[in-house]
C-alpha cells in the first residue's frame, strides 16, 4: 500500500490529515505523510498522530516498508496503538526543529560536494550531526572547508527540486555523486536537487529552499578512514563544542 509523499514537494510542510491503511508489529501506515523515511543517509522523522478524540501516539521513528512505496511510522516504545484501525482519520505532525536541523545539515552537506569534487561513499544525516566520506587520497584542511561553508551560506543561493526522466539521467551519468547510495529506478523520472549556480545531483531528501537558512555550520573533524577514503564531519556553530 503506496504512501502519498508530501515531503517530497514541500519539506516545510509539517502537518497533514490521513487516514490509516494498517497497523501491524511494524508500525502504522497512512495513505499520505509528512513524515521522512530513513533513506539516503538521512534519519527517519519523529512526531506525533493525533486522533480526533485529542489523543496522540508519539512516533519515534519512520521507515521503509517491505513493498514499493510503503512508509512506515515507528510508534515510541510503550505507545498505545491498539485505539487505530484501518480507515481512521488521523493528524500526523513531525518534530519540526528536529526536521529542520536535517534539512540545515543535508543542504549544508550538498555545499561540502562542491567542494570536494570527489565521489562520495557514505553519508549520514541526523540532528546532531551530518558527516560525508570521500572516495579520495589527498589531505583536506578543515579551516578551509569550514570558510568555504561559511561563503556559500552566505552567498545565499536559492535551492530547489525537479524532476528529470531516467533517460535524462543516464545521458549525464556524471550528476550522480554517491557511489554507496544510487538514485531509485523504475518509476521512470528521478529527483533532482539544485543549489543555484553550486550543486545538482540526485536526492530525494528534505533541504532548506536557500543556503542561507543553513546558518552558521562548521567542519567539525576530518578523518582518514581508510587509504582512500576522508571523512568530513559538520556540526552547527552554535552547537555545544562546536
Amino acid at each position: 500500500m503506496a504512501t502519498e509523499e508530501l515531503f517530497r514537494e514541500d519539506a516545510c510542510l509539517r502537518e497533514c490529515e490521513a487516514q490509516v491503511l494498517a497497523v501491524d508489529e511494524r508500525g502504522i501506515q497512512l495513505d499520505r505523510t509528512v513524515f521522512y523515511p530513513l533513506g539516503g543517509g538521512q534519519a527517519g522523522d519523529s512526531g506525533v498522530l493525533r486522533l480526533a478524540d485529542g489523543r496522540e501516539i508519539a512516533i519515534a521513528d519512520t521507515r521503509k516498508g517491505t513493498q514499493p512505496g510503503e512508509i512506515v511510522h515507528v510508534p515510541a516504545p510503550g505507545a498505545d496503538v491498539s485505539a487505530l484501525q484501518p480507515g481512521q482519520r488521523v493528524s500526523a505532525r513531525i518534530d519540526w526543529q528536529r526536521r529542520h536541523r536535517h534539512m540545515r545539515f543535508h543542504t549544508a552537506t550538498h555545499l561540502l560536494c562542491a567542494l570536494v569534487p570527489h565521489p562520495v561513499d557514505g553519508c549520514s544525516i541526523t540532528a546532531d550531526y551530518a558527516r560525508l566520506d570521500f572516495h579520495m587520497t589527498d589531505p583536506l584542511d578543515k579551516q578551509q572547508l569550514t570558510e568555504g561553508l561559511a561563503r556559500l551560506v552566505a552567498e545565499a543561493h536559492p535551492v530547489s527540486h525537479r524532476w528529470i526522466s531516467e533517460a535524462e539521467l543516464d545521458a549525464k551519468p556524471e550528476l550522480v555523486r554517491s557511489m554507496s547510495v544510487q538514485p531509485p529506478r523504475g518509476q521512470g523520472r528521478v529527483r533532482v536537487l539544485d543549489i543555484e549556480g553550486v550543486d545538482l545531483q540526485p536526492c530525494g531528501g528534505t533541504h532548506v529552499t536557500n543556503t542561507a537558512d543553513i546558518g552558521a555550520v562548521v567542519v567539525t573533524k576530518i578523518e582518514k578512514k581508510s587509504a582512500k577514503t576522508r571523512r568530513v564531519v559538520l556540526g552547527f556553530a552554535d552547537a555545544p563544542g562546536g
